[in-house]
């Protein structure tokens, strides 16, 4: 189940997808974008085997109550945008931000407008010369807790998709988690 919508409708939804495993229409059940009251509350019925959050290093609130739930309770994490919507990617400036069409959501996100954007944009200058000294990707900081089985991630290329590949193999020191945490923090 996607979204907890309407909210109170999401126990008679995850009834219908707990009887779909009961048929054995399908094997495994999981939410994603749900609060860890919403996680407790169908959780009644039925836990489910995974949860897909927003997480990245801009939108870390993920750590705070999400994942300690997720760590009790044995629920897989399959985080989505790890990238925030690109932005962590290096190659988003102020002048692509300027020229996206006026549709783009992204316009409207606080993370591309300042004053976040320009923390953001601070941020991603410290990661480039983290990643390059280890030969990394930021894909590794969401996959350094155990319980993030994967990350949804693009890739518009080979190389993008083996760099990304290669950031499940790394474990990050935990000077460089500190390193991290105070350019997030700055």
């Amino acid at each position: 189940m996607h979204w907890a919508e309407p909210e109170e409708q999401i126990e008679e939804g995850w009834e219908t997808m707990v009887q779909l495993v009961e048929e054995g229409k399908v094997r495994y059940i999981g939410v994603s974008n749900y609060t860890v009251e919403q996680l407790k509350c169908i959780s009644v019925i039925q836990k489910p085997v995974s949860l897909q959050p927003p997480y990245s290093m801009i939108a870390s609130a993920f750590e705070d109550k999400l994942l300690p739930y997720c760590a009790a309770n044995n629920i897989g994490v399959v985080c989505y945008s790890p990238m925030y919507k690109g932005l962590l990617t290096g190659k988003v400036t102020r002048e692509r931000i300027a020229a996206m069409p006026a549709d783009d959501h992204r316009r409207n996100d606080p993370h591309f407008n300042d004053p976040k954007l320009s923390h953001n944009l601070e941020l991603v200058e410290g990661l480039k010369t983290i990643a390059k000294n280890l030969g990394i990707t930021v894909i590794a900081w969401v996959l350094r807790w155990p319980e993030v089985t994967a990350a949804i991630v693009g890739a518009r290329n080979p190389n993008q998709l083996q760099e990304t590949a290669q950031a499940g193999n790394i474990e990050l020191p935990a000077d460089v988690i500190t390193e991290i945490q105070g350019l997030m923090n700055g």
